[in-house]
């Protein structure tokens, strides 16, 4: 999409963020969350990032909010600082026009220009879509969890990727 923009997120995005995630809560795979989201709980999580943490929104010429990405910490411990973990949902409706791979490219650079070393995507193995998405954005699979999450009354395995930013 051309006329896309991918800026920060605001407190007044949190209720559009909110939309995108809670379907992928209630109705998919993408997201291992089991409890959706209150605009409350968005507008935190949208305060609480900031820096190469923030939160990412891409949005239409008219504002429309149509995906959003974040980066996190990828464990607690202080031997991983230097890696990080990425999140991308893209609404269903605009799905497959390039927003999520918009979204991933902003987040890698700004891993890069935040100086940390690798991304790390944990995404649920059977999602064709997301892992090609990563792959298109020079992520490569390291590895699958076997049995490791369970929605919708089934065991779903987690194929975890890796993108490398420096050598």
């Amino acid at each position: 999409m051309s006329n896309l923009l991918i800026r920060e997120a605001t407190s007044d995005d949190a209720e559009a963020v909110r939309s995108i995630y809670n379907h992928e809560v209630e109705n998919e795979t993408s997201t291992m969350d089991l409890v959706p989201r209150t605009l409350e709980m968005q507008r935190e999580w949208i305060a609480a990032r900031s820096g190469a943490f923030c939160a990412i929104v891409a949005v239409d010429g008219t504002g429309e909010v149509l995906g959003f990405g974040a980066l996190s910490e990828y464990k607690d411990r202080s031997g991983y600082r230097s890696t990080v973990e990425n999140s991308v949902y893209v609404r269903r409706d605009v799905a497959r026009r390039g927003i999520g791979k918009q979204l991933l490219l902003h987040l890698i650079e700004t891993a890069t220009i935040s100086g940390f070393h690798s991304i790390i995507a944990r995404i649920e193995a059977q999602s064709t879509a997301s892992r090609g998405l990563h792959e298109s954005c020079g992520f490569e699979l390291v590895g699958v969890e076997k049995q490791v999450a369970r929605k919708f009354g089934k065991w779903l395995d987690i194929a975890v990727m890796q993108r490398l930013l420096s050598t």
